[in-house]
């Protein structure tokens, strides 16, 4: 899966996506300016990916938002329903839902097949703020229910819930976004970390990998890039069978060129390897580089007529959650 450079799709990368499809397209906030640019931008994308290929979007809510007002809703943080939480559980277990409900619409009215959200990482509280309040909490039984509500809201409005990053992000010190964190084991965080991907393994049916070395279960490669990980954490102790995509590999954290940095998460173990920056040259060697797995098709195909399936009638979800919230 792999980003685009602007807001227009450019004739190069039209010929590429004919010539070579990949299985999706991710569009961050370069690619977005207001809703008939966006709309100009996913035909044109359609017109070259192959049917089943899936359009994707980071829209968390909070500091994870790539549709953005005036044009689409502030949507709040995770945070944000985690503190209700602590005083209103169930009012929070709707507001959650209510919350994926609503940027699901936002999404899925805008063209995007699949949300990468809820995120899953515990909130630990002097760690790195690349997570922070963009999780539910730290109490893993909390972030697992509040997540997977936030998931099934998401269902609700016709899109794909991605759960991330797993297998927990919470404990980094640093940002991978920047530089590779370190996270030493210990038994008692490790079992709280897979908690809330172990609870929605087989609920919500995609999940995000981490670019985190977690010491003492492969003290060599990030959990990307793990079979340790993949297979023993991911597929084995947490239980998940479901798609598989790796975090942006051009972050940081990662070493090697784009296209070893693919290579080497496929080859651990992720059904799909996501490449992000939307740099043609990068996006060439790959596509030429990777052929699509036997099955991904009809893998894709399945999960987008699921998703719309699933699709509610419209409603203005996101005033009910504010409502709970307290705000607006």
């Amino acid at each position: 899966m792999l980003g685009v450079s602007g807001p227009n799709l450019t004739s190069e990368e039209a010929a590429l996506f004919r010539r070579l499809p990949p299985a999706g397209v991710i569009l961050f906030g370069r690619n977005v300016v207001d809703p008939a640019q966006l709309a100009s931008l996913m035909h044109d994308l359609r017109a070259v990916l192959a049917p089943e290929a899936v359009m994707m979007v980071d829209q968390e809510g909070g500091r994870v938002a790539r549709l953005r007002p005036p044009h689409w809703r502030a949507h709040p943080s995770a945070g944000a329903i985690a503190r209700l939480d602590t005083r209103d559980p169930a009012a929070a277990l709707r507001a959650a839902w209510a919350h994926g409900a609503a940027i699901g619409a936002e999404c899925r009215a805008a063209g995007f097949d699949v949300v990468a959200a809820p995120v899953l990482d515990r909130a630990i509280p002097g760690q790195s703020d690349v997570v922070g309040d963009r999780s539910f909490g730290g109490d893993p039984e909390r972030v697992a229910v509040l997540g997977l509500a936030m998931a099934e809201g998401l269902r609700a409005a016709g899109v794909i819930a991605v759960s991330k990053h797993a297998p927990g992000h919470g404990r980094a010190r640093v940002d991978s976004h920047l530089v590779l964190p370190r996270v030493p084991f210990d038994a008692e965080a490790w079992g709280a970390d897979l908690a809330p991907f172990r609870e929605t393994a087989t609920l919500i049916p995609w999940m995000m990998t981490a670019h985190i070395l977690y010491e003492g279960v492969d003290d060599d490669r990030p959990g990307t890039l793990s079979p340790t990980i993949i297979g023993d954490a991911i597929r084995g102790e947490i239980g998940f069978d479901g798609l598989l995509l790796s975090d942006d590999l051009a972050m940081n954290a990662l070493e090697g060129t784009p296209l070893t940095r693919v290579q080497a998460s496929l080859a651990a173990g992720c059904d799909v390897a996501v490449y992000c920056p939307g740099d043609l040259a990068a996006n060439t060697a790959i596509l030429e580089a990777v052929p699509s797995a036997p099955g991904l098709p009809s893998i894709l195909a399945a999960a987008r007529t699921l998703a719309a399936s699933g699709a509610q009638p419209a409603k203005d979800w996101g005033a009910e959650r504010d409502l709970l919230l307290g705000i607006g």
